[in-house]
């Protein structure tokens, strides 16, 4: 390298380490900048130096351009990575960062301004001959023009948000007299999202998947593209699962869109690295989308499959150096997948959780890759988006990949806040997913809202769970018994019965067990009987027999709760054998409190006031997401104990209510 010697990375988390090791193997020195929150993380741990930049939220540490570009002369930076969100395609910061004499890593600050203006990339990319789908995309913005240009193109429709992403001021119309309507709420959205209410309209093309390509420049006008991904497993419009190559993509389909990807990029005069995005309809026929201008999420599966580096691509480029390889040289090995292990519950409508680190333990073997951010007694704070970690897989066969995916899923623990990792493990044992046959709705269609909500412990997980505290208990207490052998002589020969009470989600459940000698436990649940045998224990797994067969409990006790991994599914139970009884709901003692930490957005009520069951009395914003909190009965409003924009913490006591009588 002849110009960059230092780069300052300024983002956070996984992005953050994947490209301060990046950096660091190159031989070149990492610089990490850090909010209050993330004054311990992982990326400050692994950074050659590390410089703190503001408070815990995003805009005031982040965010800040002039901060962040202080620290990076100060610690004598050349250059400044950033990562994806945040600032990665803020066209703005491109440019100070030019006007301090530091190289930004990415594109220039005129290609980013074009690209992430929807409207202007497709003008753009129509005058390219680069596939667009059918819409409208004119300066003309009256709700009235939107409606009759709407009605041309025909339903079913997707209006969108000029300026933004990520699902964000984006609706999909399937009648006519639901124009107005959703033109106004996405307007709505896109104005308080991205500060421009700017729209444009797109033919919807109906079981689409969403195939991307990666798209390289130079400085010397070089532009290559390293094949394919796909992206179609989505919720939300967030992407869940990305694998490459796809499955819906043959050699000749991929020439062509590969060909018209660098074509996009070759009519903006493309620097570093960059993604077309392509929605791929039924019949074959691909549309271009979009354009990001950064690094992206899913750059793994394209660097296993292809054996680039495209971290050091980026530093490169940025150096002045030429591509490192030509289109010709370039192929693809084997198949990749990706999945996005975020601290969220799929069963509670992806509600993002927050809390303490107790157990993060990866899994190991060859062609598993595991990027994160993330640190076993650290927290995750709500101050930030919910993707903690990727976990990617490579194979010879799309199958051999999933299949291995799926065992680094069952060997990973994340315990102390509940994660997705189940529902990543339910998608890639799906058939659909198996066979390769799905789009951007399979989300929708295959794990439904109302279908995630009756996710829950089998009677065996209560089994074991008691199982585990008993036995964990019974140690303790009898810590001078000898564990390792026959337990019958810490305790009475003759059986000893136990009622432990265990809670989940709110609901209680007694779980009977009997303890039968030498280690034999005959335990009830529910009206289900289980002979569960108790084996050795190192104090974070139990080994046990069921059902004939030895069976591994992974498990980690936080106060009177135990997160127990069992047989490839995890869940949190709390001990409540001694606790008194609560009130039937949440709220019903007239006790309104977060459900997660995160930042008062609103209070819709005032003491005094009478308000009826249902009614959201508190709006909360937790890792960028917004919740209602309600009351689940009819009271009076006694006591406000937060105003909005106070962050509060997790089951912090909100608002006072007095319950009544429904009149």
């Amino acid at each position: 390298m002849k110009n960059i010697s230092k780069v300052l990375v300024a983002n956070r988390g996984e992005i953050a380490v994947r490209v301060i090791q990046g950096v660091q193997k190159l031989g070149l020195k990492a610089v990490a900048v850090f909010s209050e929150a993330d004054a311990q993380a992982r990326h400050v741990q692994v950074a050659d130096e590390a410089y703190p930049i503001g408070a815990s939220p995003a805009n005031q540490s982040y965010l800040r351009q002039e901060r962040i570009i202080e620290v990076a002369r100060n610690a004598g930076a050349d250059a400044i990575h950033p990562g994806y969100g945040f600032l990665a395609e803020n066209a703005d910061f491109a440019r100070a960062c030019a006007q301090a004499g530091i190289r930004f890593i990415g594109p220039s600050a005129e290609a980013i301004d074009l690209m992430g203006n929807k409207r202007a990339a497709k003008v753009r990319m129509i005058e390219a001959g680069v596939p667009c789908v059918p819409g409208y995309e004119g300066q003309d913005q009256d709700d009235a023009t939107l409606i009759e240009h709407a009605e041309k193109i025909g339903c079913p429709i997707m209006i969108k948000a000029a300026a933004g992403g990520g699902g964000r001021g984006m609706r999909l119309c399937e009648s006519p007299d639901q124009l107005a309507t959703l033109i106004r709420s996405a307007r709505a959205e896109a104005e308080s999202a991205f500060g421009s209410g700017e729209l444009i309209l797109e033919k919807a093309v109906v079981g689409a998947r969403h195939v991307e390509i990666q798209v390289f420049g130079d400085s010397q006008g070089q532009v290559v593209h390293l094949f394919e991904r796909d992206c179609s497993i989505q919720r939300r419009h967030q992407k869940v699962v990305e694998e490459s190559p796809s499955p819906a993509v043959d050699a000749d389909l991929r020439a062509r869109m590969g060909e018209a990807a660098v074509k996009a990029a070759a009519a903006i005069d493309y620097v570093g690295a960059g993604t077309v995005e392509f929605l791929l309809g039924a019949d074959k026929a691909f549309y271009f989308l979009e354009m990001n201008t950064r690094l992206q999420v899913e750059h793994p599966v394209t660097e296993m499959v292809t054996g680039q580096d495209l971290v050091e691509w980026q530093l490169r480029v940025a150096d002045g150096e030429p591509l490192p390889c030509t289109q010709d040289e370039l192929g693809q090995r084997g198949h990749a997948i990706e999945v996005r292990l975020c601290a969220e519950d799929p069963r509670q409508d992806y509600l993002p959780q927050t809390g303490p680190i107790l157990r993060w333990e990866l899994p190991g073997g060859e062609g598993v890759r595991v990027d994160h951010g993330l640190l076993e007694g650290g927290a995750l704070s709500p101050y930030y988006d919910s993707m903690v970690a990727k976990v990617i897989a490579h194979g010879p066969t799309r199958d051999a990949a999933r299949l291995k995916l799926r065992r680094a899923l069952h060997g990973l623990r994340l315990h102390g806040v509940t994660s997705n990792q189940d529902y990543l493990d339910a998608i890639l044992g799906e058939q659909d997913f198996i066979a390769g046959d799905f789009h951007t709705g399979y989300v929708g269609s295959h794990f439904p809202q109302e279908a995630l909500a009756e996710w829950g412990p089998r009677p065996v997980d209560y089994a074991v769970a008691a199982l585990v505290l008993w036995w964990d208990d019974a140690h303790q207490l009898y810590s001078g018994a000898d564990f390792g052998s026959d337990s019958s002589g810490w305790r009475s020969a003759n059986p000893i019965a136990d009622e432990i009470k265990l809670r989940w989600e709110g609901r209680d459940t007694a779980v009977h067990l009997l303890h039968e000698g030498d280690r034999h436990c005959r335990v009830e649940v529910e009206g289900e009987v289980f002979q569960l045998t108790a084996g050795d224990c190192d104090g974070r797994v139990r080994q046990l027999v069921w059902d004939n067969s030895r069976r591994s409990a992974a498990y980690t006790r936080n106060r009177e709760a135990v997160w127990l991994s069992f047989e490839h599914r995890t869940w949190c139970f709390e001990d409540v054998s001694y606790e008194a009884e609560r009130p039937a709901a949440p709220g019903s003692d007239g006790r309104i409190v977060a459900h997660s930490d995160g930042r008062i957005v609103d209070i819709r009520v005032a003491v005094g006031e009478d308000v009826a069951e249902g009614a959201t009395i508190v709006s909360l914003e937790a890792m960028k997401m917004e919740f209602q909190l309600t009351t689940p009965v009819p009271a009076t409003v006694r006591e406000i104990h937060v105003q909005a924009g106070d962050q509060v913490a997790n089951r912090q006591l909100l608002v006072t209510l007095e319950p009544r009588a429904d009149d």
